[in-house]
């Protein structure tokens, strides 16, 4: 396999990209059969909204002259806080502090095509994501039955931070499922 080279996208160039990147989450989370247009459409109505909000950040990663791989990525949550609410447990006084002085940053989407799976390809678009952020936390919100999201999240250091009560529609989902535990990290950490 060629290199995969990694580059930030403005948030001009992840709108002009929106195809292509609905056309790498088709691919890279294929569910059933016959719905990849509804999963398409639905992912290019959220990803609509998301790059308008503050603190959008994206990089791509594709091999030289070809097309893109692999995306990632995410944006601060509001300093609400309604992101944490439907966690069973306590959440830590330092999640709130945070929250409220808007230092968390959410890992909206990371999406890599199945061949360039296991490569180091998501653990270098995840690290190129963080490297510019200001927030202190990045959280994000997974299905437990994946596996292979869970397996790369503690490989990267990331610890559970709580299962959901009540499904929250503040933080993104990450991949394919019913998203049920939110995961956290120290960016830098």
């Amino acid at each position: 396999m060629a290199e995969v080279f990694i580059r930030r996208l403005s948030r001009w160039q992840a709108e002009q990209q929106r195809e292509d990147a609905a056309d790498v989450y088709v691919e890279a989370y294929r569910r059933v059969q016959g719905e990849e247009f509804k999963d398409r459409e639905a992912f290019l109505e959220t990803f609509a909204e998301d790059v308008q909000r503050p603190g959008f950040d994206m990089v791509v990663g594709g091999e030289a002259g070809g097309g893109p791989s692999a995306y990632a990525y995410g944006f601060l949550l509001d300093r609400d806080g309604e992101w944490w609410r439907g966690l069973r447990q306590d959440v830590p006084w330092d999640v709130e502090e945070l929250t409220v002085s808007g230092q968390v940053f959410a890992l909206a989407e990371l999406m890599v095509l199945p061949e360039f799976r296991r490569s180091g390809v998501a653990t270098r678009l995840v690290e190129q994501l963080l490297i510019r952020t200001d927030a202190a936390l990045v959280t994000v919100r997974v299905d437990p039955a994946n596996e292979a999201a869970v397996g790369a999240l503690r490989s990267w250091g990331w610890t559970r931070l709580g299962a959901l009560s009540a499904p929250v529609a503040h933080i993104p989902t990450v991949g394919a499922g019913t998203a049920s535990e939110i995961w956290s990290r120290a960016v830098g950490g």
